[in-house]
């Protein structure tokens, strides 16, 4: 919990320091792999850099924890520190790492408001940035001590490699050696690390597309910014050895009876997919309604997976939104509106950023709780940080 002493101080500045933290981060970012530039070869992804995703993340996280410490004293926001805490585990961070991260974020601090800031309102500062780091530290260890085994990166062999729809593909690997594999949760996700052409080791997150358990097969789809896609779509080989993390994610199907809604947008389709396959295997009874957005018929990844494990459910049923029409389908965006939701439902969803924003406020207004509703973020969520 914040202190006393540091409360009315983070309060009075948390709008200056908010409005500069986006300003803030870029200039930490350059101090830190100035120091530091082991970490752009296999932790930080220099796609993200360029494109200021990584900064935003920073920069979102930091305000909303503050600004959630002033609101609501006494309590920290879970789910948020949930969320990453998970991120964080599957690339590995470790506890020193937060050390070095705390340096040169506060020089950027100090840098940027050297007109402004004072000892009281770096000590405060600091205090934040402390609680929100041990919070996190503590998650993560809980996090990798339930793990099959003792290790951030495996190695596992590319078993097939099949086309998923226009633009992506699906990758299903094997053990590669005998290290203990963790079981995987409908929902959850790996980081796949692959190295470039020009010898530099990259890592991104993918969902985890089929069956749970001791399974890894997971979907990309090739996209304009990412280095990594390109690497699997085209270089990467059946046969082939791809290091993987550990399975991770707070997103996945929760026990009960409750209808479940899952709704998705393009490739986002991946956890939603593995959470149907997972009701499917397990002959599901609940009721289940699958939601999906896609551009046109053949862009849907995993199209045939999931057509066939509706099928498969007696209380499954399949709505679809193409942007450019097809039989079956609706025209458009999705729209909760135009859906007739089961009562006591949980959502699930995934997609992009603006997608989920506006179904996320429709479910709402439609009734379901937000605690019902359950939302996987690849990138910045400030919109629903607080």
């Amino acid at each position: 919990m914040l202190s006393d002493k540091s409360r009315p101080v983070i309060e009075a500045t948390l709008p200056l320091v908010g409005s500069r933290i986006g300003a803030i981060t870029p200039k930490f970012y350059r101090r830190l792999f100035a120091a530091h530039p082991e970490l752009l070869d296999g932790l930080f992804s220099r796609s993200n850099q360029r494109s200021g995703n990584q900064q935003q993340a920073l920069a979102g996280s930091i305000a909303a924890f503050a600004t959630h410490l002033v609101n609501n004293p006494g309590t920290l926001p879970e789910t948020v520190l949930s969320r990453i805490a998970h991120r964080h585990a599957s690339l590995g961070i470790s506890e020193p790492q937060y050390q070095v991260v705390y340096e040169h974020l506060f020089a950027a601090i100090g840098e940027d408001l050297a007109e402004v800031i004072t000892p009281e309102i770096a000590e405060a500062w600091t205090e934040v940035y402390w609680l929100m780091a041990d919070a996190l530290i503590k998650l993560e260890k809980a996090l990798y001590a339930g793990q099959a085994n003792d290790r951030m990166w495996m190695p596992w062999r590319v078993a097939a490699k099949t086309p998923a729809g226009a633009g992506s593909m699906t990758f299903t690997l094997e053990p590669a050696d005998e290290t203990p594999v963790t079981p995987a949760l409908p929902g959850q996700y790996i980081s796949v690390k692959v190295v470039l052409p020009e010898g530099l080791r990259q890592v991104r997150q993918y969902s985890l597309s089929g069956e749970a358990g001791s399974g890894r097969s997971f979907t990309t789809k090739l996209d304009g910014g990412g280095e990594v896609s390109p690497v699997l779509h085209h270089i990467v080989q059946v046969g082939d050895i791809l290091e993987i993390s550990n399975p991770y994610g707070e997103i996945t199907l929760k026990d009960g009876d409750d209808p479940v809604v899952l709704a998705s947008a393009g490739i986002g389709c991946t956890p939603t997919a593995s959470i149907l396959r997972s009701l499917a295997e397990s002959g599901s009874g609940r009721q289940v309604l699958v939601l999906h957005a896609e551009s046109t018929l053949d862009s849907w990844a995993l199209r045939s997976q999931m057509t066939d494990d509706v099928e498969r459910l007696d209380s499954a049923e399949l709505q679809l939104w193409l942007e450019q029409p097809a039989a079956g389908a609706k025209e458009g965006f999705m729209s909760l509106r135009e859906v007739d939701l089961p009562a006591n439902a949980s959502l699930y969803l995934c997609g992009p950023l603006p997608f989920m924003k506006n179904i996320r406020n429709e479910a709402i207004n439609a009734g379901i709780p937000a605690t019902r509703i359950h939302y996987e973020v690849f990138g910045p969520d400030i919109w629903v940080a607080g």
